[in-house]
């Protein structure tokens, strides 16, 4: 038996990932015979720590995943009130909040799942003016605002933290994911240089769209903390849930990038490469 310490993919020594209790291994039970998890895929889980800008429908579906899953951090950041339309797609609030600011609902919410799980919250949307302390408090970003504004702002903090960051976006019944891995693989901007000019706030959307792309994006930064399975890397996977059609699209780091050209390859990679 080799005396080398294993390493998970943030470097480090796999004898420093905390310890499930028997409660946590009788509540993770079946994740964990998922082949390539494990206990010590579940003990990375818990150890790890994601932020989550907006938990709307689609971040809301993702903060939900993460908490079942056994994540042991999130991080929260959504500003505003509650209004009766949200209801149709944001599973953290309930009718009884409407009025309220939705970032004191959704943890009351994950810790009706999940008691165990830590959760810090800003009640405001990010931006470049807090970009920098909220991706530094997590281990991964997974990106759901609906303003390319503030997805870029996240992008650009992302990058240069060397955070990955997994980008979720909807509109109607189509959706879209990918992961963005800083020096490795393409960031927000090799993909779309400039804001789109048609973009709005507001826009056609179901909560079952929501949430699917929500699990996808959950998984995704599952599979980098565990370190199973491929992420999204320079692939964009489109969805059209209208016609149950989705494919993959492939995209290229660009040279002339102005946010991830230069930038040292990230150390958090599925499969620990």
């Amino acid at each position: 038996m080799s005396m080398v310490a294993k390493r998970d993919d943030l470097g480090n020594d796999a004898n420093d990932l905390p310890q499930l209790t028997d409660a946590e291994r009788q509540t993770y039970q079946w994740q964990m015979w998922v082949r390539g998890f494990g206990e010590e895929g579940q003990r990375r889980l818990k150890g790890a720590s994601v932020l989550i800008s907006r938990i709307g429908g689609v971040g809301g579906a993702v903060a939900y995943a993460l908490a079942a899953a056994g994540v042991g951090k999130l991080v929260l950041a959504h500003g505003g009130v509650l209004r009766s339309d949200d209801l149709n797609r944001q599973i953290l609030m309930t009718h009884d909040w409407i009025g309220k600011p939705r970032i004191e609902s959704a943890p009351r919410r994950l810790k009706e799942l999940n008691p165990r799980i830590e959760i810090q919250t800003a009640d405001r949307n990010i931006d470049e003016s807090n970009a920098s302390d909220l991706v530094a408090a997590a281990d991964i970003v997974v990106a759901c605002a609906p303003l390319f504004e503030e997805r870029m702002a996240m992008n650009r903090t992302a990058v240069a933290q060397g955070k990955p960051m997994v980008d979720c976006a909807m509109y109607e019944m189509e959706a879209s994911i990918t992961t963005i891995l800083p020096g490795r693989s393409a960031c927000l901007t090799c993909v779309h240089p400039q804001a789109p000019a048609a973009w709005k706030r507001q826009f056609p959307v179901f909560g079952a769209v929501a949430m699917m792309v929500g699990a996808w994006g959950a998984m995704e930064a599952i599979k980098l903390i565990a370190g199973i399975g491929a992420p999204l890397a320079d692939t964009i996977l489109l969805m059209d849930m209208g016609q149950g059609m989705s494919r993959r699209t492939a995209v290229k780091r660009r040279n002339d990038c102005p946010v991830c050209r230069g930038v040292p390859p990230c150390r958090l990679v599925s499969g620990g490469q």
